[in-house]
């Protein structure tokens, strides 16, 4: 099964150990999924992991783990289109990396504009909880 998380999932499985995202990235490392990710959303990750709110919460080690992980064992997709779907622009690399990789799921926590969506051409857009109920 070929899986896109959105930035906020892996935000909020660094933040809380034994959530709902935590859960979905611990899977993902033990090989039940494979991840789809790019350059685009690691630089993402960085940058998002670099502002004050989550420097105080996540230690250097933890998100260079992250990154490494990532970087590692995703299928990192190099070239993305540019789109212009969501209503929020922000989103349109996760909708080009579906549109590439041919995932089957994108999970989010954004409710006001990808799950709202539902659905990406073959790409089903859906909640942490939702693809971890799909995975039990």
């Amino acid at each position: 099964m070929r899986v896109i998380l959105d930035t906020n999932i892996f935000l909020s499985a660094t933040l809380v150990r034994g959530s709902v995202p935590d859960k979905l990235y611990e899977s993902w490392r033990k090989g039940r999924y494979l991840l789809i990710s790019s350059e685009q959303q690691i630089d993402e990750i960085k940058t998002v992991l670099r502002r004050p709110f989550f420097r105080d919460r996540v230690k250097p080690w933890e998100a260079g783990l992250l990154i490494n992980h990532i970087r590692q064992m995703a299928e990192l997709l190099n070239a993305l289109p540019d789109l212009e779907v969501s209503k929020d622009p922000k989103d349109n690399f996760l909708l080009a990396m579906a549109q590439v990789s041919g995932a089957e799921y994108l999970v989010t926590g954004d409710k006001r504009d990808l799950l709202a969506m539902e659905k990406f051409g073959p790409t089903r857009i859906v909640t942490a909880k939702a693809m971890a109920d799909l995975l039990a």
